[in-house]
């Protein structure tokens, strides 16, 4: 059920909150454990999650950059910008069907047009 807009947003907010409030979450666990030294390290680690220092992680996230680069996908999607159909016909994975239908009407009307100058000019050849 959850996949409201509202509950999405709420998710999104919650886990910002999370990471704005865990260094101040972090302090007063540790403030405890140096309060009362007969909880140890290893009993807090399994009640809560442990995150690295912002400089740890930094480190970290160069490593998986470089392994990422290398696993990149080469992907040569070629779209038409006036129509946005790409060179299998498909439109945009944003686009919703309104949208798609009022392009399409409008592509389909202007070939009825040239379709019909195509005519014309073809009887007037004729006769």
């Amino acid at each position: 059920m959850a996949k409201s807009l509202r509950s999405k947003w709420k998710r999104k907010m919650r886990a910002e909150k999370r990471k704005k409030n865990a260094p101040k979450e972090l302090s007063r666990l540790k403030s405890i454990l140096k309060v009362d030294g007969d909880v140890l390290m290893k009993d807090v680690q399994e009640m809560v999650t442990v995150v690295e220092p912002k400089h740890c992680q930094e480190k970290t996230q160069c490593v998986v950059k470089d392994e990422t680069d290398d696993m990149k996908m080469e992907t040569d999607i070629k779209r038409n910008k006036k129509t946005l159909l790409d060179q299998h016909g498909q439109y945009p994975v944003w686009m919703n069907q309104r949208q798609r239908k009022r392009l399409k009407a409008k592509r389909e009307k202007k070939k009825g047009k040239s379709k019909a100058k195509a005519i014309k000019a073809a009887k007037g050849l004729a006769w």
